[in-house]
């Protein structure tokens, strides 16, 4: 299949596919005589693989792990479920921090009036000229 019927099958753009290939993270696809990409079955479910992980937030460094993790049937599902909880640890950190971001711009948007005035003490806080509290 060629790599627009690839890219629907996977839930991907032709891009990014393309952008994988550079990355390494699936073999180039063998050319047709037209210089056609030609994909197989096989490629799909790697595609679709490398789209749920990223969905998940996944890095390529880590997909390419799982990946490797994937083909080898020798692995211990110890050393997925490792890589599987450090990801979550590091969700759960930039979690704490875009909480810690909300709380900030709401505390903020708390002090300033919203009113008419040119006064604002979010500006003045992203100017670094408010008074702490």
């Amino acid at each position: 299949m060629r790599i627009g019927e690839a890219a629907s099958r996977s839930g991907m753009a032709a891009k990014t596919i393309r952008f994988y290939e550079e990355a390494g993270l699936i073999e180039p696809a063998p050319r047709r005589e037209s210089g056609y990409r030609e994909f197989g079955d096989d490629d799909v479910r790697r595609l679709r693989f490398i789209h749920r992980a990223r969905s998940l937030g996944f890095s390529l460094d880590e997909v390419g792990r799982l990946l490797s993790l994937w083909s080898d049937r020798e692995r211990a599902s110890a050393d997925v479920k490792r890589l599987a909880l450090e990801h979550a640890a590091r969700v759960e950190a930039k979690m704490a921090e875009l909480r810690s971001m909300r709380d900030a711009i709401l505390h903020l948007a708390e002090r300033c009036h919203g009113d008419d005035r040119p006064e604002c003490p979010i500006l003045d806080e992203l100017a670094g000229r408010a008074d702490p509290d």
